[in-house]
């Protein structure tokens, strides 16, 4: 399935009174340059996230933004410090003793004594918070590569409509070369007898003539590839793995041979024609660079 290079995911999730928000965003890239950023507490999270980001994409260049508000979570707990408050309780006993005072001291009276209570901020459970950053993380993966998916088609369907014209323009290269022999046969012996007047024409040189010139202008071995570079394009078009570099390479082949064409034609129909299939290679060029 083709997919494209360019797209964006988004997914949020509450833990609790924790808030868990994901976003992805990428563009065209030769290689997967994976970038996770998120709140520095959490960065012990980054290698497993990128783990499963490359489950899912293997090229282009990806963002991922995750924030984590625990702004509302129960996270806070008061302490007892209960040696200082047993050591206070065993001070003012032997103070009342000594000075012949009242005795008992109320709770929130001793709760007043400096550093009897202290506010700790609760560790969190790690390992279940990366769990649930991990299912928000493969929400938005999944709305990703359905945004990446729907890009693929369209870039597919204009692939296969340009190889049909690409077929078409090969087909008429085809019929194009053993005319341009013809031709160049039927003007050899023109200006040959224009030469020699009355004088015999020899045949035979005739023949030499243009067969020299159809084994130069001849293109049957760059057709046949041209046309396996054809089938081997449509094949990529429905493999179910990622192929944008294959294709890259695949194009550049392409213009290998129309190319060579090129230089073979002598004639302004076939220029016309190289000129065409140049084109719609070039656009097949640009296609595939936004392709997984």
């Amino acid at each position: 399935m083709i997919k494209s290079m360019t797209g964006y995911g988004g997914a949020k999730r509450e833990s609790g009174k924790i808030e868990i928000s994901v976003e992805l965003k990428s563009v065209n890239n030769r290689y997967l340059d994976c970038t996770i950023k998120l709140p520095r507490m959490f960065i012990s999270f980054e290698d497993a996230l990128k783990s499963a980001v490359q489950r899912h994409i293997s090229r282009g260049k990806v963002d991922v933004f995750i924030t984590i508000d625990s702004s509302k979570a129960a996270d806070i707990e008061i302490v007892v410090n209960r040696p200082l408050v047993a050591a206070y309780l065993t001070a003012l006993d032997e103070m009342a003793d000594e000075f012949n005072m009242a005795g008992g001291i109320e709770a929130y009276e001793l709760a007043r004594f400096p550093d009897v209570l202290r506010a700790e901020k609760r560790e969190a459970d790690t390992d279940a918070l990366l769990s649930d950053v991990g299912r928000t993380l493969e929400e938005a993966l999944v709305g990703f590569n359905a945004m990446r998916t729907r890009e693929g088609e369209k870039l597919k369907n204009d692939i296969t409509a340009r190889l049909a014209e690409i077929e078409r323009l090969t087909a008429m290269a085809e019929e194009c070369s053993p005319r341009s022999v013809a031709e160049y046969r039927n003007k050899l012996e023109t200006r040959m007898q224009e030469v020699l007047e009355n004088t015999e024409i020899d045949e035979a040189r005739i023949l030499t003539e243009a067969a020299v010139f159809a084994d130069r202008v001849a293109i049957n071995e760059e057709l046949v590839r041209l046309k396996s570079h054809i089938a081997q394009l449509r094949e990529m078009l429905e493999s179910e793995e990622p192929v944008g570099r294959k294709m890259d390479f695949l194009v550049q082949e392409f213009n290998r041979e129309a190319n060579t064409i090129g230089s073979k034609g002598n004639d302004a129909e076939m220029a016309r024609i190289i000129v065409n299939l140049k084109s719609e290679i070039e656009k097949i060029r640009e296609q595939a660079q936004n392709i997984e």
